[in-house]
């Protein structure tokens, strides 16, 4: 329990963290420190508590989330609101931000998802505010982050692990049960 309770403090602080700047540095400081605040809960949280195999689905959620952002970003290219760059869709920073939200709403549950998805919803509206999106490219981001996030992701489970392991002749991963 105390492992949860370093997790639900970890997600708090990033949420502090990611209002803050809006007082200092506008709406694309509030982007940058939510989507970094999200990231390093998911990551780090799972890291709290042991939970390597939690450690790879939060690598496979971002990571695949962000490859296929930035696929769709070449293959349809469009003009930012701000004039500055073709890469407007979809939003990197919403896809990123829900894969880490929806990560850890799908690992932990809703107690720990809520409360990354409103700091997620609000990187989403700092993108648009700040014209670096239109909404629908941060509706796009939004769904293809939470879509991969669940598509990886499971329940937590504390009885079976998998702990990734390499040497000089190769590599994968140990499973331990606990029974």
């Amino acid at each position: 329990m105390a492992r949860g309770k370093t997790l639900t403090c970890a997600l708090a602080l990033s949420t502090v963290l990611a209002a803050q700047p809006a007082l200092a540095g506008g709406w694309k400081t509030v982007a940058e420190v939510g989507r970094a605040g999200l990231v390093a809960a998911a990551f780090g949280g799972a890291a709290v508590q042991e939970d390597w195999n939690g450690v790879l689905q939060a690598a496979y959620s971002v990571g695949i989330t962000a490859g296929a952002t930035y696929g769709l970003k070449e293959l349809f290219p469009e003009d930012r609101p701000n004039g500055r760059g073709d890469d407007s869709f979809p939003s990197g920073h919403a896809s990123i931000s829900f894969a880490s939200a929806a990560f850890l709403h799908q690992r932990y549950g809703w107690q720990y998802g809520l409360p990354a998805y409103v700091v997620a919803t609000t990187v989403g509206v700092a993108r648009v505010e700040s014209d670096h999106h239109h909404w629908y490219d941060v509706v796009a981001g939004a769904a293809l982050g939470t879509a991969t996030a669940f598509l990886f992701s499971t329940k937590y489970d504390d009885k079976v692990q998998l702990f990734p392991w390499g040497d000089t002749k190769g590599g994968g991963l140990a499973m331990n049960v606990k029974f």
